[in-house]
């Protein structure tokens, strides 16, 4: 039911950006180009094959707009709280429905949670676009129509993870601008994290009552967060094409910015084509690992790395059990983890060597390229707009797979549980 929700929102979105009032120009979009826009910003990905703000009118902005809100907060979420307004009540269909979209453990708490899904999202949403639009009407000397619109656009698109931007290079103008980069890269982060986790957070600050979900997300996000930042500024120091001509305060801030992207966020500050191999390959890793789960995030999710993180401790000390903090992980949820992560090494394995057989583009652009769409991040060496129609659409199954992906699949592992009444005997094989 998601996937044809999300199916049937591509689908809508195309139709609606095909429109004339949505190009800028007379010519028009053609359909690829519509698609993979639509499919881009309902999974929240932010790779493009046209130019956000030059080739889409203010009405294909806004049809851009709304789908990354509608792919932010989820179809099951929405519907589900239709469901609420209109009946004041939920069947159990529907609310393992919203369960599974918004992450929530307690299926008697659904429609509160809901709820606070919207106002959180709205509030997130409109204290960025109130920061930027008034950074942007005061110091960049924009009307204040355009500057409320340039705020919101990107408040809900960093909010949502979405990376899709109005500005020609991207956040690259604002380098060295904190009331910009900083407003930009925190809503990524708190979009990043997951709604339950936020919750959490908000109702209690001490880790000793953290469920094992909030400890394996808050502290994996953060190790992730400050090894990437350290790592990236220190690769692209002194790159004369990216980070070289700032100052160190600049680079410090642009090096930051440029380890929360690769959560899912797609802005940039630098220009990702011009950076160098190894920091190409570190930002794949960010990409393939992405954000927390039941977040606007995509990627295998921190909960999926973490976790695996966990079972490699506990198989090199020699213990038994997993444990994180004072629980111990079942032998079911750490095969699912396993599950989810192996998959998505195997699809971007083959997506990678389609794209390689049809593009003719280099290993490590390609690789990237791949990781981008399948963990809906949006991050491009800039070869998406030079790929053959083969490869669009690739890319355009692989964010529309990397969105539901992980959801679905998690989802199906745990509903096909059953206990098997026998076991068979054991036999250990040979490991390395």
């Amino acid at each position: 039911m998601i996937a044809a929700a999300f199916a049937v929102a591509i689908a809508l979105g195309t139709g609606l950006l095909l429109l004339p009032v949505s190009s800028a120009g007379e010519a028009g979009a053609s359909v690829l180009d519509s698609a993979f826009t639509a499919t881009s910003a309902i999974c929240v990905t932010g790779l493009v094959t046209v130019e956000t703000g030059t080739h889409w009118s203010m009405a294909g902005q806004l049809v851009i707009l709304g789908l990354m809100q509608v792919g932010g907060l989820g179809f099951v979420t929405g519907a589900t709280l239709l469901v609420v307004l209109v009946s004041r009540r939920l069947g159990l269909r529907a609310r393992l429905a919203a369960q599974a979209q918004s992450g929530n453990l307690d299926l008697s708490d659904v429609r509160r949670v809901l709820r606070n899904v919207v106002l959180f999202t709205a509030v997130g949403e409109a204290v960025t676009a109130v920061v930027l639009g008034m950074r942007l009407a005061t110091a960049y000397d924009l009307a204040p129509g355009a500057a409320a619109w340039e705020g919101l656009f990107h408040a809900v698109s960093a909010f949502n993870n979405a990376g899709f931007v109005l500005w020609p290079e991207n956040a690259a103008t604002f380098a060295g601008d904190p009331w910009i980069l900083l407003p930009v890269a925190l809503a990524v982060v708190v979009g990043g994290l997951g709604f339950p986790v936020m919750f959490e957070l908000v109702r209690g600050w001490r880790p000793r009552t953290w469920s094992v979900t909030t400890r394996i997300t808050v502290v994996t996000s953060g190790a992730l967060l400050v090894a990437g930042t350290v790592l990236l500024t220190a690769l692209e120091y002194r790159n004369p094409a990216t980070l070289g001509p700032m100052g160190v305060g600049e680079k410090l801030l642009a090096g930051f910015f440029s380890a929360v992207m690769p959560r899912s966020g797609g802005f940039n500050v630098v220009e990702v084509g011009a950076m160098t191999p190894e920091s190409w390959l570190a930002t794949d890793v960010l990409m393939f690992i992405g954000g927390g789960s039941a977040s606007t995030a995509g990627g295998i999710k921190v909960t999926t790395f973490g976790l695996l993180a966990a079972v490699l401790w506990a198989e090199v000390r020699g213990e038994a059990d997993v444990d994180v903090g004072r629980r111990r992980i079942p032998l079911a949820n750490q095969r699912q983890a396993l599950a989810v992560a192996l998959l998505g090494v195997g699809l971007t394995m083959v997506s990678t060597f389609v794209l390689l057989g049809v593009s003719g583009q280099d290993l490590d652009r390609v690789l990237f390229e791949a990781l981008s769409a399948l963990g809906t991040v949006g991050l491009s060496t800039g070869i998406t707009a030079e790929l053959p129609g083969a490869g669009q659409v690739v890319l355009i199954v692989l964010m529309f797979v990397g969105r539901l992906g992980p959801l679905a699949l998690a989802s199906a592992l745990a509903l096909r549980e059953r206990p098997r009444h026998y076991q068979r005997p054991e036999e250990r094989t040979i490991i390395g």
